[in-house]
């Protein structure tokens, strides 16, 4: 697409119709593709020729929406996952198998922790958590010879912790790796982290971009940008014959643009199978056609009410980027100049139990397993999705046992006021 505003990419990018197609991106709900030939299907199974065989692997569908987001972030390639977590798991394993390690912020959702210290730790691959706030030193001092990777989020989920991506990005580059970001909270419209350095940018779907709790996914986007081959011994799965397609050399085939998000494809997707649905990928674009409204929204409403929570008597602290007392508020201004997201972390003077009290008593906002919706809710996560975190670690991913998560929704910013005022007198 031209170099269009992000607000015209989220409304047209990824899918220009033909004469007399249909204007809507279509469905193509199907399983699988015909072709005349053994040779024509044989082409593509050899990675000679570009198309669609099983939608385990591709499918039209959630190409065009990939190709979408991979606009919005300025990337050279994408992939649509069937999650999220699917895509915190791809963006790693697709650089880094048993015997490496990566380095990654602390402070990230609590299923990627336990994705990263639990799941991968059990495949070999080992992690070494940092703050986000660590010094330049610290942060150098954690890559080790086998370092494959740097992982970090835009804005952290719950913590809401702003990463300083040039620092992260500078210190990955000088050990010869990459950044991996996860943007799912700022989204593109607030933040695009290549811009500031990283090479690889995720994100949930589920979230921001589809907006309306209406279909789980999943996205990785290739900056093309990190140099693979510089690093050959490091990368051999990018760099080295994979046997498995005939002995195919992923960057000499396609480029540092698109070597990364091919060998995704064909290999980790081939193998694990964590396609979205092509209907999911058609509700994920309803969302993306408005995601640059309603990220404006939710923006006001996030402010509105974590300055009202600020001022509250019966709330012991705020945490909200947006805020002039926030410790993050120099790095929001920096990377976040249109705002940063709906979600405000608090406590509730009385600790945990005057916190799960209290969020009995919200009518408007509900207790929810999800955030960055239309419909506001809130969640502990402590009892929820930090739940297997011990208090140590509860403690490194800035979880308090009083925190609660409000996201903010597209409501009128008064009502939610209100409603938090009610529930905060029941105390």
């Amino acid at each position: 697409m031209k170099n269009y505003h992000i607000e015209t990419k989220c409304v047209q990018g990824g899918y220009t119709p033909g004469n007399g197609e249909p204007r809507q991106i279509p469905i193509i709900q199907s399983t699988t593709f015909k072709y005349s030939t053994s040779e024509d299907m044989g082409k593509l199974f050899n990675l000679e020729a570009s198309g669609y065989f099983y939608s385990r692997l591709q499918n039209p569908t959630c190409d065009t929406v990939a190709a979408k987001i991979c606009e919005l972030e300025g990337g050279s390639a994408a992939m649509l996952l069937a999650s999220g977590q699917a895509a915190s798991f791809y963006s790693v394993f697709n650089i880094a198998s048993c015997g490496d390690h990566v380095v990654s912020s602390s402070t990230i959702y609590g299923g990627t922790y336990n994705l990263f210290a639990v799941t991968m730790k059990r495949m070999g691959v080992e992690f070494t958590f940092v703050s986000p706030d660590c010094t330049e030193e610290e942060l150098a001092a954690a890559f080790r010879p086998n370092t494959k990777a740097v992982f970090g989020e835009t804005i952290a989920n719950p913590a809401l912790t702003v990463l300083d991506i040039e620092k992260f990005a500078n210190a990955a580059h000088a050990h010869g790796v990459p950044l991996i970001i996860d943007n799912t909270f700022a989204t593109p419209y607030n933040c695009r982290p290549i811009e500031w350095g990283a090479d690889i940018v995720t994100h949930s779907t589920t979230k921001y971009m589809d907006g309306h709790a209406s279909a789980v996914g999943g996205c990785i986007v290739d900056a093309g940008k990190f140099d693979w081959t510089k690093y050959a011994e490091k990368y051999p799965g990018l760099c080295t014959p994979d046997d498995s397609y005939h002995g195919v050399v992923y960057t000499e085939r396609f480029g540092l643009a698109g070597a990364y998000i091919t060998k995704a494809t064909v290999q980790l997707m081939r193998d694990l199978g964590s396609s979205q649905s092509p209907q999911s990928a058609f509700l994920l674009n309803l969302g993306l056609e408005s995601l640059h409204v309603r990220m404006q929204r939710h923006c006001e409403n996030g402010q509105k009410v974590a300055e009202f929570l600020e001022a509250h008597p019966q709330v012991s602290w705020v945490n909200y980027p947006g805020l002039a007392s926030s410790p993050y508020h120099a790095l929001a201004q920096k990377y976040l100049p249109q705002g940063s997201c709906g979600v405000v972390s608090f406590g509730v003077k009385g600790g945990r139990a005057a916190a799960e009290k209290m969020m009995q008593h919200l009518e408007i906002a509900a207790i929810e397993t999800h955030v960055a919706d239309a419909r506001s809710c809130c969640l502990h996560p402590a009892s929820s999705t930090h739940r297997q975190m011990n208090d140590a670690e509860l403690a490194a991913a800035g979880v308090s046992g009083d925190l609660i998560r409000l996201s903010c929704g597209l409501e009128s910013a008064e009502d939610l006021i209100a409603d938090l005022d009610n529930a905060l007198s029941q105390i």
